[in-house]
């Protein structure tokens, strides 16, 4: 009798301005999940609504419809809680073994789903509450940065209410030009801007603006953009083979990490033993410092003198055919089914952490 594979959630969808992005990435994870493991689809629309979607294949459509599966609802609760539907006008467990969340960006990355997910008792994959928060803040990621000396490039974090009057001047007298404006809760380099110029600066806080009431300003670095990414969990968190990225435009937009309109990668990247290294043991400094789990891609810049700094931490990385997270694992010998297995397999480890740690006051 074949053993019963064991049933894992694939989340996407969801409200940020990464949901096509993250339609994407759940394909590619359910599709290497699939050979070893029950792939149950759960869509989250734009407006935050659950599906399940039966079946193991997800909907050819760039985003999730409302009303396009069977309503879900996330019940609290350890052994009671997890998913649950309507059949008949009754409630049934939809049954999960562990949830693997390929939401991207604000209400799937920062913290608060894995929040939702800890009180309905669903192991998940990916870091817990305090490193998604960190890892999605990039103001707060950078402070942690800088408490655990993390080099990182120069920066300045304001509220959406303080971008008029002297701002504008006071950035450029502190940080020099041109300058990076990013929100600072989303990623795939939605909302960036580079400003060249006091105009260009006023209009990308503008426009950061309009995703996020807090925006991080930091400084141009002129040097090589890398990425590395981590597996693992607690001490032991393995980095791959470093990657390079060769943006087609000026920077690593939203175009060239998804579209692949004309930006290439190399990996292993053409770079000293010594500076990989370096990269490599930062990497893990950073998946230590955050309080991380399972995956992470730290991108980093290398500046024509050798200096390596931590641009950013991604918790939930993108997972499509062309992202630097599965390919950098694939060029260190791990191919994507294997990557997404072990992924699952941390994910139940830290589970079982979790419920053997005691909740009694201990007198």
């Amino acid at each position: 009798m074949a053993e019963k594979k064991a049933a894992v959630a694939v989340l996407y969808g969801g409200r940020s301005a990464e949901h096509e992005v993250s339609v994407v990435s759940a394909r590619f994870i359910a599709q290497n999940l699939a050979p070893r493991f029950h792939v149950v689809l759960v869509a989250i629309s734009r407006r935050g609504s659950w599906y399940w979607i039966p079946g193991e294949e997800i909907p050819p459509e760039p985003e999730v419809k409302e009303g396009q599966g069977i309503p879900l609802w996330v019940r609290p609760g350890v052994g009671e809680g997890g998913l649950f539907y309507l059949e008949e006008g009754k409630l049934k467990k939809l049954t999960v073994d562990a949830v693997f969340p390929a939401l991207h960006g604000p209400f799937g990355e920062d913290g608060s789903l894995q929040g939702l997910l800890q009180v309905a008792g669903l192991p998940y994959v990916g870091a817990g509450v305090l490193g998604s928060a960190l890892g999605m803040d990039k103001i707060a990621q950078k402070d942690v940065f800088r408490a655990h000396g993390i080099p990182t490039a120069r920066y300045r974090g304001l509220h959406r209410d303080q971008i008029h009057g002297q701002t504008p001047d006071e950035l450029v007298d502190l940080l020099g030009l041109p300058l990076f404006v990013k929100p600072a809760n989303l990623g795939s380099s939605v909302g960036v801007r580079k400003a060249k110029n006091r105009e260009e600066l006023v209009e990308a806080l503008a426009l950061a603006a309009q995703y996020d009431t807090r925006i991080i300003v930091e400084e141009f670095i002129q040097g090589r953009e890398v990425e590395c990414s981590l597996l693992g969990h607690g001490s032991r968190v393995r980095a791959s083979v470093v990657g390079e990225i060769f943006p087609a435009g000026e920077f690593y937009d939203y175009a060239s990490k998804y579209l692949d309109e004309g930006s290439r990668t190399e990996a292993p990247a053409n770079l000293p033993l010594d500076v990989v290294e370096e990269i490599q043991d930062l990497s893990r400094a950073v998946f230590q410092a955050l309080d991380l789990s399972g995956l992470a891609r730290v991108d980093f810049f290398v500046t024509p003198e050798g200096k390596v700094l931590v641009n950013e931490v991604n918790t939930i990385p993108g997972f499509t055919p062309i992202s630097m997270y599965p390919k950098l694992w694939e060029k260190s010998g791990v191919s994507s089914q294997e990557l997404v297995a072990e992924l699952v397999e941390l994910a139940l480890l830290r589970h079982r952490e979790k419920l053997s740690l005691r909740h009694d006051p201990g007198l």
